[in-house]
């Protein structure tokens, strides 16, 4: 089995050696063929150095790539597209892995049982939390990439997070890339989430199988300057667009629901309810503005329509 590790990156070359340095003391059998590939999405600060070091070092493990169309879909496919691993693996740049992660999160996609693999994302959040933030109980809602079903191997029922997670590489011949008008990207009418699960849901409902292997673990850390209200209210508000965008919310619904929430949020006492009610309310107001620009972009296609259907006729 050869396998490909796909890590997208953009303006992040402090954070990448440490996950590079991390994949560097992968353990693997030595029947099995690894590498590193490391897709710049169009960085401008050290990226290409870093790796370009990494790659003199230990060449047999570690490649460059440079993608220069803006956006993480863009650099996946092209990473797809080079990777020679028939088993490609994801990572994300702000990550460490354990020595043994990249063989526990494969070692079952060697046949045909399974079309995919997820892992455990442990978040290490910073030694100090403001008392207006839940990171376990009943009010946690941060939508950062945590990820952990238990010590349990097992089959999944729904998709893994693009930090961690693997699939055959048959399974994108077999139904497509990422989604360029999902995920990371500097266009703000791009949602920058669900390019994963969107993926991931295609396969599952082909019949496909996800498996949910526990022992391959990596850890998420938190960065303190991002422990703010914005910071999470603004990742609340988009993750609301891509649900939006991902499938169709009945519209009354949705505004009854954001209602009955505004009403919740504005009557919490408690800090860590009160905060989580206003995620709450941020995720159902992005769905809401994603479902308006939908009907605005509708709109606007019609006379177009009108004008092609009426030249047919010579008008």
């Amino acid at each position: 089995m050869n396998i490909t590790v796909i890590l997208c990156t953009l303006n992040h070359s402090q954070g990448l050696a440490k996950v590079l340095s991390s994949l560097a003391c992968s353990s693997l059998p030595a029947e099995v063929g690894w590498e590193v590939l490391v897709v710049d999405n169009n960085s401008t600060d050290q990226t290409r150095e870093v790796v370009e070091e990494f790659c003199r070092r230990i060449p047999a493990h570690f490649r460059y790539l440079f993608e220069p169309q803006p956006g993480k879909s863009y650099a996946l496919n092209a990473g797809i597209r080079e990777s020679w691993g028939e088993v490609l693996a994801f990572l994300d740049d702000d990550v460490t892995v354990e020595p043994t992660w990249l063989y526990n999160l494969t070692k079952a996609l060697d046949g045909h049982e399974w079309a995919g693999a997820g892992g455990r994302i442990v978040l290490k959040w910073p030694t100090s939390i403001p008392g207006w933030l839940s990171v376990e109980g009943p009010y946690v809602r941060h939508y950062l990439p945590g990820f952990d079903k238990g010590e349990t191997a097992g089959e999944l029922a729904e998709t893994p997070y693009g930090a961690n997670m693997a699939y055959r590489k048959k399974m994108f011949d077999k139904y497509g890339g990422f989604r360029t008008d999902l995920g990371p990207s500097p266009n703000p009418e791009i949602p920058h989430f669900f390019e994963d699960a969107e993926f991931g849901s295609r396969v599952l409902a082909a019949g496909e199988k996800l498996r949910y292997e526990p022992s391959a673990v990596i850890y998420h850390a938190i960065r303190e300057d991002r422990i703010r209200k914005t910071y999470f209210l603004d990742r609340c508000f988009d993750w609301g667009r891509g649900k939006a965008k991902l499938s169709a919310v009945p519209r009354l619904r949705l505004l009854c629901s954001f209602a009955a929430w505004v009403v919740r949020w504005m009557m919490a006492i408690e800090p860590r309810k009160r905060f989580h009610h206003k995620l709450v309310v941020w995720e159902k107001a992005g769905s809401v503005v994603e479902l308006y620009r939908q009907w605005r972009a509708r709109k606007t296609r019609k006379p177009t329509m009108l004008r092609r259907k009426a030249s047919w006729f010579g008008v």
